[in-house]
C-alpha cells in the first residue's frame, strides 16, 4: 500500500504552508489537494479522490466549519485547531454517527507532532478499511480505487484462447462489471479479501457468500444478481464443482 492521500483545509494560508511542508516532510503522506476556503477544497478532492482529510475546525469568515467539510465528505479525518477542547462535542457526535475514523491534535502543529500522531491515524484507518474495503487496479486505470466489499458480488476467471488465464472479471451490485488484469485468487487474502466471505465453488470463481440467492445441489448452480454491462441488475448463475461443494451453504 502506498502512502495516504491526504486532502487539507486550514484558514490561514502561511499555516496552511506550513502544514503541507511539515506533511511533505514526514515521508508519510501525500497531500493531493488543499485550500483555505471549505468551497475550494470541496471542488479540488472531486478530482484528487483524498483517503483522508486534515482539517482546521474554524475557518474564520467562511460558511463551513472543518466539522461541516468532514461530514460531506464522509471520510477519515484528523482535526487541527487552537481550541480543539471548544469543539469536543461537535468532534464526539461526528464519531458517533460516522463509520470513519476521527481523531484530532492541537495547534501549533509541529514536525515532530506529525510524526507522533501520523502512524497512529494511518493504522487505524487500515485497520478499519481492511474490514470494508478492498484496492484494486482495475484494467484502464492508472490509481488504484477503493471498493466496498459488500458491493462486490463475485469474481470469475477470464477464459484466454489457450483456456486458461490469470485476469478476472469482478462483478458488483452498484456498477458495470471490472477487468483485473494478472490477479491471482490465492492473493486475495493479502488485498484484504475473507476467504470466509468469499467462497469458492467452483475453481473459476469466489463468490460472496452474502450475496447468494439460491443453491441447487441438483443441477449444481447457485445464482446471485449482478450489474451487468448497461448498468441492470441481471441474474447470474454460477457453476458448483463436486470438489467444492462443502463451501457452499443450502438455500
Amino acid at each position: 500500500m502506498g502512502k495516504l492521500k491526504v486532502a487539507i483545509l486550514e484558514d490561514n494560508k502561511e499555516l496552511l504552508k506550513d502544514l503541507k511542508e511539515n506533511l511533505d516532510e514526514t515521508n508519510l503522506v501525500e497531500v493531493v489537494a488543499w485550500a483555505s476556503k471549505s468551497e475550494e477544497l470541496l471542488e479540488k478532492v472531486k478530482n484528487a479522490q483524498p483517503e483522508a482529510l486534515i482539517l482546521d475546525i474554524e475557518l474564520i469568515g467562511d460558511s463551513m466549519s472543518g466539522l461541516d467539510v468532514a461530514q460531506r465528505l464522509d471520510l477519515p479525518v484528523l482535526f487541527v485547531s487552537g481550541k480543539t477542547k471548544d469543539y469536543y462535542r461537535g468532534i464526539e457526535d461526528l464519531n458517533i454517527s460516522s463509520a470513519k475514523v476521527i481523531e484530532h491534535i492541537t495547534k501549533p502543529i509541529t514536525l515532530d507532532k506529525l510524526k507522533k500522531i501520523l502512524p497512529k491515524f494511518i493504522k487505524s484507518i487500515q485497520v478499519h478499511e481492511k474490514l470494508e474495503y478492498v484496492f484494486l487496479n482495475f484494467e484502464g486505470e492508472r490509481n488504484r480505487t477503493r471498493v466496498p466489499i459488500d458491493s462486490i458480488v463475485c469474481l470469475e476467471t477470464d477464459t484466454g484462447s489457450s483456456g486458461k488465464s490469470n485476469n478476472k472479471t469482478i462483478y458488483f451490485t452498484d456498477r458495470k462489471p471490472k477487468k483485473l488484469i494478472d490477479f491471482s485468487f490465492t492473493k486475495m487474502p493479502e488485498v484484504g479479501f475473507d476467504e470466509t466471505i468469499f467462497i469458492k465453488p467452483h475453481q473459476s470463481y469466489r463468490v460472496n457468500v452474502s450475496k447468494i440467492i439460491y443453491s441447487n445441489r441438483k443441477t449444481n448452480e447457485l445464482g446471485v444478481q449482478v450489474c451487468d454491462e448497461s448498468e441492470k441488475i441481471d441474474d447470474k448463475v454460477i457453476p458448483i464443482s463436486e470438489n467444492f461443494r462443502k463451501h457452499v451453504p443450502n438455500l
